[in-house]
């Protein structure tokens, strides 16, 4: 999209278009009709573009309340982070004085810290034109836009002096695609370094970063929704709360896992009538996977993996529970006959530490019954072992 094409859409007859799509909500089945009909009263740009906007505005709605009145590129949309994790995270920035947003795009982590940092200026900065004009357009529509210094520039010459607060969200993709894992623009060591006594810094990255990158006092915050690993932040040794932290956003709730320092955690085999504990990735990336077995009193199936054991029931927030059915060694000869004597029918197949094609194996080992099981494919005291569950 460019600038031209935003300015048509803002103009009374594109504001007459998105009342007319709204009214007729596009289907894939009738957008070529509603587009032909629209075409006899307007130009077949501003339509084409108005149902383009209209579209990422409907796929918006799972990330933003109000979606429906805001802006956005395709690019800019499948970047954005969820309103639910960019207002959790902006909560670290509630009383700081003045927060800059680098690397802003659509505005997004923007909006959000507008909301929790409501009595802060904000500096949002991006070098993309067009993702800094609808940033701004975004910020009017929740009236915040004046609270805001928007500067077109690359971030690395924008002025940051007197910035108390800073979230960057560097670019992981170029012109070519996607860039490697912990590659960035800016690079992660150029974000580092905006760290300074007393300056809250958070730092947007992929989950999969090696935690060996990571400075010593600053946090690794894994971000869940739901059981969907979404993202992680870096903060800096002013922002952070602990040296990792595992969070899983449900709804309106927040739930934290922190180190929980103790004696190692013990090793043993998983027994039938035991409870298998799955953890979130959130958990899994975050390295948290020891501390959960502490907090829950479970024990480990191996000091490799990341599936816990329970002697009974739990229900926690960071991880999915499994009543065990059958604890064996794995081999597909005999898995396929204990399946068949369980009357199993749809078979899940849960995959750590063993290696496999899992679609392949699922298709072998799913039977015909009517029972659903999830199989636990994994290795107990370095052995390769299945464990068939049920949901508790």
């Amino acid at each position: 999209m460019l600038l031209e094409r935003l300015n048509l859409l803002r103009s009374s007859e594109g504001h007459e278009v998105f009342t007319a799509l709204r009214d007729l909500a596009p289907t894939a089945a009738t957008e070529i009709a509603i587009a032909t009909r629209l075409r006899k009263s307007y130009s077949a740009e501003l339509v084409t573009a108005a149902m383009t906007m209209h579209d990422l505005r409907v796929r918006a709605r799972v990330k933003f309340a109000q979606a429906d009145e805001l802006w956005f590129t395709r690019e800019g949309l499948e970047q954005a982070t969820s309103e639910s994790i960019a207002i959790y995270r902006a909560g670290r920035f509630a009383n700081v004085p003045a927060v800059a947003d680098l690397c802003c795009g659509i505005g997004g982590d923007l909006l959000a810290l507008a909301n929790q940092a409501a009595q802060a200026e904000l500096l949002a900065v991006d070098r993309d034109p067009l993702h800094l004009a609808i940033a701004a357009l975004n910020a009017d529509v929740l009236g915040v836009g004046g609270r805001i210094t928007f500067i077109k520039a690359d971030v690395r010459d924008a002025g940051l002096d007197g910035q108390s607060g800073i979230f960057i969200d560097p670019a992981r993709r170029s012109d070519r695609g996607r860039l490697l894992l912990g590659q960035s623009e800016p690079p992660l060591e150029w974000c580092l370094a905006l760290d300074q006594p007393g300056r809250l810094v958070g730092i947007k990255c992929a989950p999969g970063l090696d935690h060996a990158r990571v400075p010593g006092g600053w946090e690794f915050e894994a971000i869940a929704l739901g059981t969907d690993l979404k993202e992680a932040v870096l903060w800096s040794p002013a922002a952070a709360r602990a040296t990792a932290s595992a969070t899983v956003i449900e709804g309106d709730t927040i739930h934290r896992l922190t180190p929980a320092p103790g004696d190692p955690v013990s090793v043993r085999t998983p027994l039938p009538g035991e409870t298998l504990l799955d953890p979130n990735p959130a958990v899994t990336r975050a390295g948290l996977v020891e501390d959960l077995a502490r907090t829950t009193g479970a024990e480990k199936i191996d000091d490799q993996i990341g599936f816990l054991v329970a002697s009974s029931p739990i229900a926690t927030p960071f991880a999915r529970s499994l009543y065990i059915v059958a604890s064996l060694p794995w081999n597909e000869k005999h898995l396929r006959s204990r399946l068949r004597d369980l009357d199993a029918g749809a078979i899940d197949i849960r995959r750590r530490g063993l290696a496999g094609d899992v679609d392949a194996i699922t298709r072998r080992l799913r039977g015909k019954g009517a029972q659903p099981f999830t199989i636990a494919m994994t290795r107990v005291a370095n052995q390769p072992w299945a464990l068939i569950c049920t949901s508790p």
